[in-house]
């Protein structure tokens, strides 16, 4: 094994090392003592039945997590990247294209299984499932046909945008990336009707006072609709979508039967204190430095063909390249996580003092708990896990705040 090759394992190594340390910590944190303003939360009987969902989850993460790296592991050691493109005569394309597929494979042999267990098994032990395995086996295979299409797709644009810009690479990429990026965010609604039925919301008081609220700072909604989440999950959730000041909401058909109108105006004051606040700008600006680094490893990985040489590749392999892009990510996101999720959690709390300041206060507390009790929250996890994992705050310090937001409001 030369020298480089022994480096770039040891990286993958302490990536997937990192990994399986926070889904450890994940585990060992629920015996964490609960914060006694959310005490309330679980009773008893619940908590235990969370312990034990958490502990499932975390056993079945930790297990698949160990199993899926230790077959990469003996893939990268033994060559069989290079082994199997060499099935596939052809040019640099169908070099690529092969490494993707091994790739692919590999992935699905382990997503099918797991998300299996997850969804069909630990899900639908505690209740949470409401998927069958129809819906199951039609929304697999649309995730894997859409995970293969992403792979070949971003590693085609990496060669094509290589031979295109060439020493230019890591701005072009970061910008294509970026640019798609954007694109799947505003089409997120589009995609999200692909499996989902929506109706709109009756005509009465929530109606009317859901308009009202976004109408007050010069929203126009587009439609108020109900999402039939309850088809696949118990849980909770609403969100609003759309360009610019035109608004559509969004309402998981739970989130009704579950909530008061209090609580979901409070929810959606929430939300909109993401747009007044121009937080998802604020969160694309952080993107753009995320995707430049990105861009920099590409352009690190496609510049020293040594690197797949080191693997058994005649020369550069831009499928696998795509791979050491991988391991470069593993090790340099804990450092971005930190920041853009810090990002993420103050945004939280600001839009959590939106709901005190349209007079939600109250009701976003009780939210905030229906949310983490329909949810299975974590309510005590570990802070390495929160600095490292968390986008919003544990739900313990989101109702601190806006219990300290309603003090200063008297």
């Amino acid at each position: 094994m030369t020298m480089l090759k022994f480096i770039i394992i040891l990286l993958a190594l302490l990536g997937e090392g990192y990994a399986i340390f926070l889904k450890i910590l994940r585990y060992r944190s629920a015996n964490n003592p609960t914060p006694a303003n959310v005490a309330d939360i679980y009773d008893a009987e619940t908590y235990l039945k969370w312990k034990q969902y958490s502990a499932e989850h975390c056993k079945l993460d930790i297990g698949f997590g160990i199993v899926s790296f230790a077959v990469t592991l003996i893939l990268l050691i033994t060559n069989a990247h290079a082994a199997f493109a060499s099935l596939f005569p052809g040019g640099e394309k169908m070099q690529l294209y092969a490494v993707i597929l091994l790739m692919f494979i590999i992935d699905t042999l382990f997503d099918i299984p797991k998300s299996y267990i997850s969804t069909m098994v630990i899900e639908q032990k505690y209740g949470f499932n409401r998927s069958t395995m129809k819906t199951f086996v039609t929304d697999m295979i649309r995730s894997t046909i859409l995970s293969f299409i992403i792979m070949a797709g971003l590693a085609t644009i990496m060669m094509n945008l290589h031979h295109l810009t060439g020493d230019y690479l890591m701005l072009f990429f970061a910008l294509v990336i970026f640019i798609i990026s954007l694109a799947i965010t505003f089409l997120y609604p589009l995609f999200s009707r692909l499996g989902n039925k929506f109706t709109p919301l009756e005509d009465g008081e929530l109606k009317d006072r859901l308009m009202a609220l976004l109408s007050k700072y010069g929203y126009k909604v587009k439609a108020i609709e109900v999402m039939d989440a309850s088809r696949r999950t118990t849980k909770l959730n609403a969100y609003f979508t759309g360009f610019g000041k035109m608004k559509t909401i969004v309402l998981y058909d739970n989130l009704l039967n579950a909530m008061t109108s209090d609580e979901i105006c409070a929810v959606f004051a929430h939300e909109m204190g993401h747009g007044l606040h121009k937080d998802i700008l604020k969160r694309q600006v952080l993107n753009v430095g995320y995707m430049l680094l990105l861009g920099l490893l590409v352009d690190l990985a496609v510049s020293a063909p040594m690197l797949c040489e080191a693997f058994g590749f005649e020369g550069l392999n831009y499928g696998f390249a795509f791979i050491l892009v991988s391991i470069g990510l593993a090790i340099v996101q804990p450092l971005t996580n930190l920041l853009i999720n810090a990002n993420s959690r103050a945004a939280e709390y600001c839009a959590d003092r939106q709901a005190v300041e349209e007079g939600y206060g109250e009701a976003m507390i009780s939210a905030l708990k229906k949310l983490a009790k329909d949810n299975f929250a974590h309510l005590a996890p570990s802070r390495i896990n929160v600095l490292l994992e968390y986008s919003h705050p544990p739900v313990s310090e989101r109702v601190e705040a806006v219990e300290k937001a309603l003090r200063t409001q008297k």
